[in-house]
């Protein structure tokens, strides 16, 4: 049974689950603690040496960042595939892969951090919102032309480029920033949700929810330092460039932040 070291609120996790359950690949997806306190231990951080889901342990082989997870995936258990067929076509999915994964994500995260740690409040807060508004909105433009004329991102089939996308869109949603009503874009968002893959991760979410893992009460935590947030290059530079760098000044100084661990 393939193991895979999940959070369901994690974006690049959900990528992940998306592809196995496309596959029909039996798995098992437990939550490891440790993780907002920065003190994960174990086989999870043998099997991921940054403390950051995914993971994922398949036997003997053990594999950590989403998108080298994908590509075993297709390599090992090659149909369906979720790569497209030419070379051409994989490096267009796989740029939409890295723009969402590393410019996108980071406004939603930004916006957890102020939302729900209130990193920030009043004026500073409102900046930050705004900031973050208008790049998913310049985002969502770009996002219309990716997809063109095509059904999915990935070309005539659900693929690897839409299991990179939909999670981050479907974060924005929560985040009331959903793509305008009558785009192409919204109606692939419906279409993409649709699918049992993508539906069984929304389900992973409420389930935890309804679990109590609600975030009311997390800032107090963050304040006292109990959980802290890992600010990876990408989301250092989203808060910065936004106007937030007193927020991480302010991390710093509380340690209520935290980095990627050194490796041993």
């Amino acid at each position: 049974m393939i193991t895979l070291y999940d959070h369901p609120f994690s974006p690049y996790a959900q990528k992940v689950k998306i592809s196995l359950r496309e596959k029909g690949l039996a798995f098992e997806a437990p939550m490891p603690g440790g993780l907002g306190a920065g003190g994960a231990q174990g086989a999870f951080v043998e099997a991921s040496p940054r403390a950051e889901v995914p993971a994922l342990v398949d036997g003997d082989v053990r594999v950590f960042d989403s998108t080298i997870i994908l590509e075993y995936l297709d390599d090992a258990y090659p149909e369906p595939a979720m790569r497209p067929k030419s070379a051409a076509e994989r490096a267009r999915v796989r740029m939409l892969e890295e723009v969402m994964d590393t410019h996108f994500e980071a406004i939603n995260w930004g916006l957890s951090e102020i939302r729900w740690f209130r990193r920030a409040e009043g004026e500073k807060a409102e900046a930050l919102f705004a900031a973050a508004k208008a790049q998913t909105e310049g985002f969502f433009a770009w996002l219309e032309q990716q997809l063109g004329e095509r059904e999915w991102f990935n070309g005539e089939t659900f693929g690897w480029g839409d299991l990179s996308v939909v999670p981050y869109l479907n974060g924005s949603v929560g985040h009331g920033h959903p793509p305008a009503k009558g785009t192409k874009l919204s109606a692939w968002l419906a279409r993409a949700n649709a699918r049992p893959s993508v539906a069984a991760c929304v389900a992973d979410i409420a389930a935890l929810n309804s679990a109590g893992a609600s975030m009311t009460n997390v800032a107090e935590l963050v304040e006292k330092g109990l959980f802290k947030r890992e600010y990876r290059d990408h989301r250092l530079e989203w808060m910065i460039k936004s106007g937030g760098i007193d927020v991480v000044l302010k991390g710093l100084e509380r340690d209520n932040i935290r980095f990627a661990p050194a490796f041993s």
